[in-house]
């Protein structure tokens, strides 16, 4: 790389910074949008497609698999095809295969636009940080995060209370055409505002001169390692995990650890890989992966139960459990500037990080103490407490994490958060799932240890049961066996509420250990110089 292409002149944008900014973050907003606003609308994608409800499930993996498959490799597509380019390309794609997702008259029809759709919005979340970084000087990163972190942290929030409302009122296709004229007028604006920075033409034109290795190892070696692992997510619990008798999960953690493995080692040796894992060299990028990763896991598993709480022991339809999620949103909001502006002041970022797992870690534990008694308004609370630690902590470490990274490593370390980003999500809806039902089971047969005949209580209760149900059948028989059976259906009820809050307490400490990363990070504030993209 010449020294023109690390030069530290600023980036020539033609137009204002808040101006790129309201375009670039609405692209992000669509692609985060669509993990989450069709997982209310599952069964009724399943009927109307005349498919089984458990295949449906593959509508969201097969977005989260192209989606982390594209991820790691956009700084690469970044740099050899020019980033306003693949940006726009991305935007133009992931309109086109939304269409054709709500048109699609079939479920393997809707899982291949899906395929499309999650591999043009991979391109959408990098290129839009990395358009805000370059956008703005590098004493206001922090509002370069703030603006970015609105589009990510509000989408999956508002995704099913959103798609909730479209599917009850209109139709679960609209869950999906309603990004076209977004991403119409996305890509009419961003055409004609965006260019790309001074540094990343020059950066472009040195590559031109060089032969073109395409590393065609490495990406056969990624794909392998995103199906196996999206897949093993997806269908783990439903498989029993490595208690499958098929091999199914035994095979994928095979292809999982050794194309890992395979793909380490190999992208460390090629002089163009398609992954650059040299950016965890970088002390505070590692520790901000971590952390990102760590906060995104417990969002979503939190996420996954309340949905799961609310719906199934509290009878909401999926309006009512959204209406439940939404005020979170609200206070993600307000709080996100706050922190910007902290950032502004040069308040250091690593204080600031283990301020909102903390609070991320106060709304967990607070989840996880209630029960079956409350008022959906004591659902609220906590759940905004966990949403507004992960936005007090999402911009300071978006800034941790890109302070020290070379300029010519940025693209990939992008791309690389962004998939773990991802994927932290993934891994807590299936951790969540997974922990629940076995918590389940657990509390079920603890719960069973109390309830003999030996125990007033339930003696008193099958009794009283039994009593009632003589008046309304005149049956003493049938009334025994409903009496018992009503006792039963307790036990299960609460049993899984108690399997629910196990894991809002996993969260919990999950976010409080993840704290002590912080303790291994260097100073982080954003000093007054160069933009963003030219350190």
């Amino acid at each position: 790389m010449t020294a023109a292409a690390l030069s530290p002149a600023r980036p020539k944008v033609a137009r204002s910074p808040w101006l790129i900014a309201a375009i670039v973050v609405v692209p992000a907003f669509m692609e985060v949008l669509d993990t989450t606003i069709v997982l209310v609308a599952l069964r009724y994608i399943a009927g109307g497609l005349s498919a089984a409800a458990d295949d449906a499930e593959w509508v969201i993996t097969s977005y989260l698999a192209a989606n982390a498959f594209i991820l790691p490799i956009t700084g690469w597509l970044s740099a050899h095809l020019g980033r306003r380019n693949y940006f726009l390309a991305s935007i133009a794609i992931f309109t086109l295969s939304s269409l054709m997702c709500g048109l699609a008259g079939s479920l393997g029809q809707l899982i291949l636009f899906r395929v499309i759709q999650g591999l043009a919005g991979g391109g959408l979340q990098p290129g839009s940080q990395g358009i805000l970084l370059d956008a703005f000087p590098r004493e206001r990163q922090g509002v370069a995060m703030t603006l970015f972190g609105l589009a990510v942290l509000i989408a999956p929030v508002v995704g099913p209370t959103l798609g909730g409302w479209i599917t009850d009122t209109y139709n679960w296709r609209w869950c999906f055409l309603i990004n076209v004229p977004v991403g119409i007028a996305a890509l009419s604006a961003c055409y004609f505002v965006l260019r790309d920075p001074d540094y990343l033409v020059a950066q472009r034109a040195e590559l031109k001169k060089e032969p073109f290795h395409f590393d065609a190892i490495g990406l056969s070696l990624l794909a392998i390692v995103i199906v196996s692992w999206e897949v093993m997510l997806s269908k783990g619990q439903e498989w029993d995990w490595l208690g499958d008798p098929f091999w199914r999960v035994q095979t994928l953690v095979i292809s999982l650890v050794g194309g890992l493995v395979a793909l380490i080692f190999w992208e460390l040796r090629h002089r163009s890989p398609v992954v650059n894992f040299r950016v965890l060299k970088e002390r505070n990028f590692a520790a901000c992966c971590i952390i990102i990763f760590c906060a995104y896991l417990a969002l979503f598993a939190a996420t996954k139960s309340l949905l799961g709480l609310l719906q199934a022991l509290f009878g909401y339809d999926a309006l009512k459990t959204g209406l439940v999620m939404s005020p979170s949103g609200l206070f993600a909001v307000l709080a996100m500037p706050i922190v910007g502006r902290l950032i502004g002041l040069k308040v250091d970022a690593r204080w600031l990080i283990a301020a909102g797992l903390l609070i991320m870690t106060a709304g967990n534990y607070w989840m996880s103490q209630l029960n079956l008694d409350i008022s959906p308004d004591q659902a609220v609370w906590p759940r905004v407490l966990v949403v507004m630690g992960l936005s007090v902590c999402f911009a300071p470490a978006n800034v941790a994490a890109y302070l020290y990274t070379p300029l010519a490593l940025r693209g990939a370390a992008i791309g690389l958060l962004s998939l773990l980003r991802n994927e932290g999500g993934s891994v807590g809806v299936s951790l969540s799932q997974t922990f629940q039902e076995r918590r389940d089971q657990f509390h079920v047969l603890r719960l069973g240890e109390y309830l003999g005949p030996l125990n007033p209580a339930a003696s008193d209760f099958l009794a009283r049961a039994q009593a009632f149900f003589v008046q309304q059948t005149g049956d003493p028989v049938a009334s025994q066996q409903l009496a018992v059976q009503q006792l039963e259906n307790l036990r299960q009820q609460q049993a899984s509420s108690l399997a629910f809050f196990d894991v809002f307490w996993m969260a919990a400490v999950l976010t409080f250990v993840v704290t002590f990363a912080v303790l291994f990070m260097k100073r982080s504030v954003a000093e007054k110089g160069g933009p963003a993209g030219s350190e």
